[in-house]
């Protein structure tokens, strides 16, 4: 088990918050919690850069989803970058790679 921990950092398009370790049942409330917190203005981009992240599970992918509806409701968008393949997989499942924005890296997904 790898602790998780989120990095968040202000961009031009707006912030990234970059998460490493386990987003999982354990975890993933965290990133829940820490979701409503971040301001975002219409028009912007809310980027979850997942590089450092090992793991993710149900619960995980349900962070990833009110990060999603966050941005939505804010009237900005939400890409994730750098997704491991494993989750990348999990998300073709579900079907979640064709709400998401996706980007190699957080430096492409920060470019106006």
């Amino acid at each position: 088990m790898n602790p998780l921990t989120i990095t968040t950092r202000d961009t031009l398009t707006g912030p990234v918050l970059e998460i490493s370790g386990d987003l999982d049942y354990a975890s993933a409330a965290r990133l829940r919690d820490l979701i409503p917190a971040i301001a975002l203005r219409p028009g912007q981009r809310l980027v979850l850069d997942l590089g450092g992240m090992d793991f993710c599970d149900s619960s995980g992918v349900s962070a990833l989803i009110v990060a999603r509806n966050h941005a939505h409701a804010a009237e900005a968008e939400a890409a994730l970058a750098a997704v491991p393949a494993n989750t990348m997989r999990t998300l073709r499942i579900v079907g979640l790679d064709q709400i998401f924005s996706l980007y190699p890296d957080s430096e492409t997904a920060t470019r106006p």
